[in-house]
């Protein structure tokens, strides 16, 4: 979901510029900075960027910048005559005299110019092509954000089917240490009863020793950790906006290999199980910046 998308276009008086940036969420968090006559188009912006962007973390801003640098302001030259010899009144009154000293009077021009109303500013009205072209503009910013979010999302893809594969070939790495742990349990438990030099039924003590290991048999939790792999792969390969999807499906091949660990019994099974959970972690990690 990271990303950047700028598009411009140039009008007969001004250039607008908009500047998309996303970052990863779970959430929609846009946040639109628009020049203040813009304002009316808030909602459409929002709208528009809220479909294509669907989550994340988003800076949408748009700027202007004006080729006939015209002032909008406006100085009421008659009510700031009023407040000026208001204001000199009351100086000579208090035996201060503005015109010998011209801080003084510069001091009072500042503040009559901050008084209510002297200074007025005249909203740029916002007519149809204008309103038409910061939409398009908006779209071209969009459009680039999906080109630029689409590249990282293939280099993404990849990156995580090898782990994947990683995952299913430490799976394959498991299997001769399974049938050694199997005799290496039978010799243990042999070992065992012979120091304890107790009579033993051969029949009942060959059935325990299946049952034990039986309990702690892998074979269902490869398969499933197989079907997971593969449906990562087919989501992957088919699906739009899969980043949830891929993330429950991580959690699930999560599942069975902390299963394999649990059941494990053997250092060697259990140094390929850390190496599988390091891959799955740094998967999980990867899949928050897909959408």
């Amino acid at each position: 979901m990271t990303g950047f998308g700028k598009a411009e276009t140039a009008l007969s008086n001004k250039k607008i510029t908009v500047e998309i940036r996303t970052l990863n969420s779970k959430q929609l968090d846009l946040s639109v900075k628009l020049p203040s006559a813009y304002r009316p188009l808030e909602y459409d912006i929002r709208m528009l960027a809220g479909r294509r962007l669907q989550r994340g973390k988003a800076d949408l801003q748009i700027s202007v910048e004006s080729a006939a640098q015209r002032s909008t302001a406006r100085i009421d030259g008659e009510l700031f005559h009023i407040y000026y010899e208001q204001l000199v009144g009351i100086c000579a009154r208090e035996g201060i005299t503005a015109s010998e000293d011209s801080r003084i009077d510069n001091a009072l021009i500042q503040s009559v110019l901050r008084l209510p109303e002297v200074v007025s500013s005249r909203e740029e009205s916002l007519d149809d092509d204008e309103r038409a072209a910061v939409l398009r503009t908006v779209e071209e910013a969009l459009d680039r954000l999906d080109a630029f979010r689409t590249q990282e999302g293939a280099i993404l893809i990849a990156d995580l089917l090898g782990r994947v594969d990683r995952i299913e070939s430490f799976k394959r790495e498991v299997e001769p240490f399974e049938k050694a742990r199997t005799e290496a349990i039978r010799t243990r438990i042999r070992e065992a009863l012979a120091q304890l030099q107790a009579e033993v039924d051969c029949n009942r003590l060959e059935q325990e020793m299946i049952f034990y290991i039986e309990k702690l048999d892998i074979t269902e939790e490869k398969v499933r950790l197989t079907n997971h792999c593969n449906y990562f792969r087919e989501v992957a390969a088919s699906e739009e906006c899969a980043g949830r999807k891929l993330g429950f499906i991580a959690q699930e091949m999560g599942r069975e290999i902390n299963t394999m660990g649990s059941k494990a019994n053997n250092s060697e099974i259990q140094i390929l199980v850390v190496r599988m959970k390091d891959e799955l972690e740094k998967i999980k990690e990867q899949v928050l910046n897909i959408l």
